[in-house]
């Protein structure tokens, strides 16, 4: 029964670090979701064959910095404005070209180490359950006079613990990564989409002169 597979420590301990990984991989996902959805926007509104000139960027920078904070802490306005920031500066081109790299460098670099924690409780999950397979084996070699004398209750109990909470530990340890994966994929592909978003919107409509 259910009651059986989750009724020791070992297996509560592991149910309690998944729903906190979920958690934690939930908010990830919506904030990026939310943030993704700023790809859709013209951010940077242009007419067919306009090009962008160093004393351009101040009012294109003004209107990307009128949004509201939650849209204006994202990686995409970030980028257009490291971009501006840097062109209205140097006047150059690739410099422009090279902030906006770096911000989702640096943005890439910032969401693959939020994911630790949730990579440590990938790792602990079978960790806690092999924990339950060595105290359920040692619990067993205990009772191992009682099974000699025919009595193997309290030995299959005692087996039943290191099976059930390495099972359980594997299972979700299974479930936990595939997630992990698939969030890791989606951050990464934000931060691409964004720099091919700027390269598409600005960079590409700089001009010097």
């Amino acid at each position: 029964s259910v009651f059986v597979l989750i009724r020791d420590y070992e297996q509560e301990a592991c149910f309690i670090l998944m729903l906190w990984a979920f958690a934690s991989m939930a908010y990830k996902g919506v904030v990026t979701v939310r943030q993704r959805a700023l790809l859709q926007k013209d951010l940077v509104p242009l007419a067919e064959g306009m090009r962008i000139l160093p004393e351009d960027t101040r009012d294109l920078s003004r209107q990307i910095q009128a949004l509201p904070s939650n849209q204006r802490n994202a990686l995409l306005p970030k980028a257009l404005l490291a971009a501006l920031h840097r062109f209205d500066t140097t006047g150059n081109i690739q410099d422009a070209a090279a902030a906006v790299h770096a911000c989702c460098t640096a943005e890439g670099e910032r969401l693959e180490s939020d994911l630790s924690l949730i990579r440590y409780i990938a790792w602990a999950i079978p960790s806690v359950g092999f924990i339950g397979t060595v105290r359920g084996i040692g619990q067993a070699l205990g009772y191992a006079h009682k099974a000699i004398e025919g009595d193997i209750f309290d030995v299959t109990m005692s087996l039943g613990v290191a099976f059930n909470s390495t099972l359980i530990a594997l299972l979700i340890s299974i479930v936990l990564m595939f997630l992990l994966h698939q969030l890791q994929s989606m951050q990464e592909h934000y931060v691409l989409d964004t720099e091919a978003y700027c390269e598409e919107k600005l960079t590409r409509h700089l001009k010097t002169q």
